[in-house]
C-alpha cells in the first residue's frame, strides 16, 4: 500500500531545520538555557503536527482521504463473511441480468456490494479485489435511486471506513441511461455501480504498462459484484458503452480519473432472459 504524503514535506521540514535551527553546525550548543527551551519547544510542535497529519491520514491513500466540506457521511452495515451459497454455486449459476424487478434493494445489500467490489480484507489496507503493487487505481460510485434507508442520490465508496459520502443529491439514473446509449438496465435497476480508475497511481510505478493493469483490476472487481449479486440473489449486468465525458460530468469526477464500466444491480425479473 502507497502512503499518501503531502508533496515536498519532507524537503520543506529538512531544509527549515538546516537553516533555522542550525541542525548541521551544531551552533545550537551556543544558545543560553532560554533559547534552548525555546528552540526545543518549537521543534516538538513540529513533531507533533507531523505526528497529527500521520494519525488523521491513517498513512491512507488519496481516494481513502476524508472529503472536506458539506457532503453526507454515511456508515454502512458490517459486510459479512458467510452465506448460504458456496463459490461454486455462484459461479455456476452467473449470468448477466438485464431485466429487474421493481422493488428495493436494502442498505444491507447495497453495503455487501460495495465490499464486494473494493472492500477492505487486512489491517494493512488490502482488499477484496487483487491490485498491481497494492496500489489500488480504483473508485466506486453508486447512483442510488430505490434503496430502502438511503436517499437517492450519487454517492462515493470510501473502502478503509466502509462508508459512504453523498456528493450529489437526487436520482441520477436517467442522466447516466442518457449517457449510456439509453440501455434499459441502466435506467431500470434500483442502483448502478459505477467502476473508475486513476491510472497514474498505477502508471506512476509501472509506466504504461500499469493501463493494462488497471484494466485488468475492473474485472476483477466487477466478477467480484457479479458472484456477490448471485449470492444475494440478486442481478447485474456490466456495461461498457457510454459517452466518457457525460458520465464524467455526471460523477462530478477531475480530469485524471476515467470511468470505466457501469454495473447495474436489482432483484432478478422472472421475465428475465439471461445471458452470458
Amino acid at each position: 500500500m502507497s502512503v499518501y504524503w503531502p508533496r515536498n514535506i519532507h524537503y520543506r521540514n529538512r531544509k527549515n531545520m538546516e537553516t533555522e535551527n542550525c541542525i548541521n553546525d551544531n551552533s545550537w550548543l551556543t544558545f543560553t538555557p532560554p533559547e534552548r527551551c525555546t528552540w526545543m519547544i518549537k521543534n516538538l510542535l513540529r513533531l507533533g503536527a507531523i505526528l497529527t497529519l500521520i494519525l488523521v491520514t491513517g498513512c491512507a491513500t488519496p481516494q481513502d482521504l476524508p472529503i472536506v466540506g458539506n457532503d453526507s457521511n454515511l456508515a454502512l452495515p458490517t459486510p459479512r463473511f458467510e452465506s448460504q451459497t458456496s463459490i461454486e454455486e455462484a459461479l455456476q449459476s452467473r449470468r448477466s441480468v438485464r431485466t429487474y424487478s421493481p422493488e428495493p434493494l436494502t442498505l444491507v445489500e447495497v453495503s455487501q456490494l460495495l465490499w464486494s467490489a473494493q472492500g477492505l480484507t487486512h489491517p494493512n489496507g488490502l482488499r477484496t479485489a487483487p491490485s498491481a503493487g497494492a496500489l489500488y487505481p480504483l473508485d466506486i460510485y453508486l447512483l442510488a435511486g430505490n434503496v430502502t434507508g438511503l436517499p437517492a442520490g450519487l454517492y462515493h465508496y470510501q473502502p478503509r471506513d466502509h462508508k459512504l459520502i453523498q456528493i450529489g443529491t437526487g436520482d441520477k439514473r436517467q442522466d447516466l441511461f442518457e449517457a449510456a446509449l439509453q440501455q434499459a438496465p441502466v435506467r431500470d435497476a434500483p442502483v448502478v455501480f459505477v467502476i473508475s480508475a486513476v491510472y497514474e497511481r498505477t502508471t506512476g510505478k509501472y509506466g504504461q504498462r500499469g493501463i493494462r493493469y488497471v484494466h485488468m483490476e475492473v474485472g476483477h472487481a466487477a466478477q467480484n459484484v457479479y458472484l456477490q449479486a448471485e449470492s444475494l440473489g440478486l442481478g447485474t449486468v456490466f456495461i461498457g458503452a457510454f459517452y466518457e465525458d457525460e458520465v464524467k460530468a455526471i460523477l462530478q469526477i477531475s480530469e485524471e480519473e476515467t470511468p470505466l464500466g457501469l454495473m447495474p444491480v436489482g432483484r432478478k425479473s422472472h421475465s428475465d432472459e439471461e445471458t452470458p
